[in-house]
């Protein structure tokens, strides 16, 4: 009920919610083999299930954001704990000028493009720029969405799943002429179903987690064209009233087993 939204809406069931996060956090740990850590659940912050927020990490480096909404901050606390405890490089974003959420920062394995949204700001933006120096980082104005990843994704090595709306459109755009690599694109009818989860694990090749064929049945058959994929449907009813996608309940950290 705490949780912020960007619209009022049905209030999500808490029940189902909670099965629904279980079959996320099963999918990776056991269908796929991942190790998973996972962080304590704190009361007093409704918010604290999207952990991609509070942390952008690449290769051996984690930034630690600075969330746009203030009753996000103290997530950071508990972030900082565990990526503490990975050996992780850690940057903190302590500029007071600065805010950045995780969700605004699309990676695509060679670039970073970041949203400016309500959530997000230039300053936020160059502080992860300077924090990884070795990528090019490309600003987007993000217009109607919570965050530049409400309405896209990386779906595979070289492809952005992007949504089919005005706004999504235009913000695909504006990247392409930001970047100077071509990147191919799929496109989904609905917003919501191009924030997917897209993974390339030695023992597994492709694998692709989108939204289940229940909630976005258009959407789902342009992935199933992904013939190359291992495709993995999840589905996400209850944490999408409260602007909750795919990507938000995860950070994924690329590193040796040695925990």
């Amino acid at each position: 009920r705490q949780a912020l939204r960007s619209a009022t809406g049905p209030e999500v069931d808490f029940a189902r919610a909670e099965r629904e996060h279980q079959l996320y956090v099963g999918v990776l740990r056991g269908k796929l083999g991942l190790q998973v850590l996972e962080l304590p659940a704190d009361e007093s912050l409704p918010d604290c299930v999207f952990v991609e927020d509070v942390a952008v990490v690449c290769e051996e480096t984690a930034l630690l954001t600075r969330p746009g909404a203030p009753s996000r901050r103290k997530e950071v606390e508990a972030m900082k704990r565990v990526l503490e405890s990975l050996n992780l490089n850690i940057v903190e974003m302590v500029d007071e000028n600065a805010t950045l959420d995780g969700g605004d920062v699309l990676f695509t394995g060679r670039e970073f493009f970041v949203g400016l949204s309500r959530r997000t700001n230039q300053r936020g933006a160059e502080i992860l720029a300077d924090t990884f120096k070795d990528y090019a980082v490309s600003t987007v104005p993000v217009h109607d969405s919570l965050h530049l990843k409400s309405f896209c994704s990386m779906a595979g090595p070289n492809l952005i799943a992007i949504g089919s709306s005005e706004a999504a459109q235009k913000a695909l755009k504006t990247m392409q002429q930001m970047s100077d690599h071509r990147y191919d694109k799929l496109t989904v009818p609905d917003d919501a179903a191009a924030n997917c989860i897209y993974l390339n694990i030695p023992s597994k090749g492709h694998v692709l987690l989108h939204r289940a064929p229940e909630e976005y049945p258009e959407s789902a058959k342009v992935f199933e064209k992904l013939k190359d994929h291992m495709l993995i449907p999840i589905a996400n009813t209850e944490l999408e009233k409260v602007d909750g996608s795919l990507t938000c309940c995860s950070v994924l950290i690329n590193k040796a087993s040695e925990l």
